[in-house]
């Protein structure tokens, strides 16, 4: 699987710690930057191209996922959302890295490089990774909506 990451100079060394940690694994890990520590970088371009990345591969059949990086992963998340077809969702636990993919088919999470350590951090992305999505007709019925939103702007009960 092929996985696609970002972050911002709060995330570096939990990017560098998840690049070697998943590549052993046997993950394809792309890494969308930054290169190199800058403490005035900003998030959304790093984070914005690696979920267009994963927004792409997914339209063209890849089982690509991605995981976006900061401080908090408030602003990440935010950022990666703002992408057509990306759902990514901020994990702070094991159960919520596994519901957003299994409820959500969440395709990107958000994790706070402040929040965990390395350890619990790479934990809860695997979590996600390894999650699968349910399938479960309530939940693609929202899933629906949401997307349904997303393209014409309409809000479904």
């Amino acid at each position: 699987m092929r996985v696609h990451i970002a972050t911002d100079h709060a995330g570096m060394e939990l990017s560098t710690h998840l690049v070697k940690h998943l590549s052993a694994l046997g993950y394809e890990m792309i890494d969308h930057g930054p290169r190199e520590y800058d403490a005035l970088d900003d998030y959304p371009a790093f984070c914005l191209r690696a979920a267009e990345a994963v927004a792409q591969e997914r339209l063209q059949g890849l089982d690509s996922l991605g995981i976006v990086l900061g401080g908090s992963g408030n602003g990440e998340q935010i950022a990666a959302n703002k992408v057509r077809g990306i759902r990514a969702a901020l994990a702070w636990n094991l159960e919520t890295a596994r519901l957003a993919r299994e409820h959500n088919d969440a395709n990107v999470v958000g994790l706070g490089g402040r929040q965990h350590s390395v350890e619990q951090a790479a934990e809860i992305v695997e979590a996600f990774l390894a999650a699968r999505w349910s399938e479960a007709e309530r939940h693609a019925r929202r899933i629906g909506k949401i997307a349904r939103y997303e393209e014409s702007g309409e809000i479904v009960d």
